[in-house]
């Protein structure tokens, strides 16, 4: 369906997708397939459990090569705002390949007519 807007149903469409990809690198623990979602230069900040993580988005990669694959992992994705050329989406997960659950807060920029995350902001929560 194509709208006479700039805030069309296919850039949604192409937001989901970049986000679904990431949830399949993350369940498969395939670093190369979680890359296509991310900006090269793409930042990612967060807490796993007490611990403060800051950096590049190599951590990501780092910690996926480390933990290996979420083969259970369950992910919901929301799109809470978007405009021409940037989105900020919240995925809510459970079982990650470390078996936690957590909320990442993405945002999205299109560049050269391609939608990447340039940062991600998460949470994981001290396990009681």
């Amino acid at each position: 369906m194509e709208t006479s807007t700039k805030n069309n149903v296919q850039d949604y469409k192409a937001i989901v997708a970049v986000l679904e990809n990431y949830a399949e690198g993350l369940r498969t623990g395939n670093i190369e397939l979680l890359k296509k979602s991310f900006h090269p230069d793409a930042i990612m900040y967060g807490f796993w459990e007490e611990y403060f993580i800051e950096g590049g988005i190599a951590n990501l990669y780092d910690s996926v090569a480390k933990h290996g694959a979420a083969p259970h992992l369950a992910a919901h994705i929301d799109i809470l705002d978007k405009t021409e050329n940037t989105a900020l989406a919240r995925v809510g997960y459970e079982r990650n390949a470390a078996g936690k659950e957590g909320i990442d807060y993405h945002s999205l920029i299109k560049v050269g007519g391609e939608w990447k995350v340039i940062s991600k902001l998460f949470h994981i929560p001290v396990k009681e």
